[in-house]
């Protein structure tokens, strides 16, 4: 009954998703404090007060027919126009509302722009470690998902295996910084360097290359670390946002698609957009929440980033004494753990056993590692490191014997 293309992703539901799952399950038996469940990336950091206060203001001074109702497809003007004002002061960027196109969240926003820009057999290139659902988003437009391998120093793109991949069948490319799964933040030589190649191949090819930059984690980053504007370094750039972690908003499914100007038929390609927004199904954001984000933004509201960082630290530090090899993430909510086997699947399986859950690294397509998300209670990190011990010592990890 289900169709060809539905039969594989059934076969293979999400990894992450599944471990999830699991997590409920040891749950109801051993308890949820017993639990130690770092496989899903939802935000556990509570949504700041002004959420709350601006979904009540909405409420109450604003009509129902314009909070409940249909707008256009690109989503209310006003809010398109408070969200560009915004990054303009930020980033020292020149949008305005024809520039902002409201999404049922980044993975939607991420379809929207596929669908615009895709023809069949067309290729899509990203870097390994990559969010597993990117494939999926190229193969609903019948593109072909091209994957630079993963570059274990330091996380960075891997710019001469990306100039080696690119054809003149490709149609974008997809970054993610800060990235999930490791916490790299992209640098500016880095972004730098990717848009000389860009353009390098756009002229050697004859069409446009589009940048897709994919940026829910844009505001977890630390330690002053600047994430990088893309826009500011090539003109063919879209880039996808979300208020799922930004606000710890991940069920409102609310975000946008920056669609500039400088952009290759920048305006033909907005005006496809907001159609495919409506053809795809969502036909436009949730109008309440775009009321919210409006208020939200003009009350400058932030999520808890320290209680991130508090996490980020004690976890790190406390994977490190264990024995484990990780590089100190620099936003997002994650840690990428290199496995002390190189079976990371066996690893998981044998954490699992001490009630940890970690989710492999070949789910992103980077074998040899582990993620774990501390977007978690700060108590549940210091519950685990007992269990982390354990797992440690099993591997020899701390000892003369694990180090050799």
């Amino acid at each position: 009954m289900i169709s060809e293309k539905m039969r594989p992703l059934v076969e293979n539901n999400s990894v992450i998703r599944v471990m999830f799952e699991e997590g409920k399950r040891l749950a109801s038996i051993y308890g949820a404090e017993n639990v130690y469940d770092f496989s899903l990336g939802n935000p556990n950091v509570p949504a700041p007060a002004e959420v709350e206060e601006a979904v009540l203001e909405t409420l109450r001074e604003e009509e129902s027919t314009f909070v409940h109702g249909y707008m256009s497809n690109a989503g209310y003007e006003d809010v398109r126009e408070t969200i560009a004002h915004s990054l303009n002061e930020r980033f020292g960027t020149a949008f305005g509302a024809g520039n902002i196109l409201m999404t049922v969240g980044a993975a939607s926003g991420l379809n929207v722009i596929l669908k615009t820009i895709l023809d069949p057999g067309q290729e899509v290139v990203t870097f390994a470690p990559y969010f597993v659902e990117y494939g999926n988003y190229v193969r609903n437009y019948d593109g072909k998902l091209v994957v630079v391998p993963p570059n274990t120093a330091d996380f960075q793109p891997d710019l001469e295996e990306l100039a080696k991949r690119l054809t003149p069948r490709t149609k974008a490319v997809i970054i993610n910084t800060p990235n999930n799964p490791t916490g790299v933040v992209y640098s500016g030589k880095t972004l730098k360097r990717m848009a000389e190649i860009l353009r390098e191949k756009e002229a050697e090819y004859g069409h446009a290359i589009v940048l897709v930059s994919d940026e829910p984690y844009r505001e977890l980053a630390y330690d002053g670390v600047e994430v990088p504007y893309v826009t500011k370094y090539y003109a063919d750039t879209v880039v996808c946002y979300s208020y799922s972690k930004s606000l710890s908003l991940p069920g409102e499914r609310i975000g946008y698609l920056v669609i500039p100007d400088e952009l290759q038929d920048g305006r033909d390609v907005f005006t496809a957009a907001a159609i495919a927004n409506r053809v795809l199904g969502s036909v436009n954001a949730p109008s309440l929440m775009q009321r919210v984000i409006k208020r939200c933004i003009e009350k400058g509201a932030a999520v808890n980033l320290e209680a991130y960082n508090r996490n980020r630290n004690r976890l790190y530090e406390g994977l490190k004494e264990c024995g484990f090899s990780c590089i100190r993430p620099e936003g997002a909510f994650y840690l990428f753990v290199k496995s002390p086997v190189p079976d990371e699947k066996e690893f998981c399986s044998r954490a699992a056993a001490h009630n940890l859950l970690l989710v492999p690294g070949s789910s992103f397509a980077c074998p040899g590692y582990v993620r774990i998300a501390y977007c978690v209670s700060y108590g549940q990190i210091e519950r685990a490191m007992p269990a982390f011990e354990a797992l440690a010592q099993e591997y020899g990890l701390g000892t003369t014997e694990g180090r050799a």
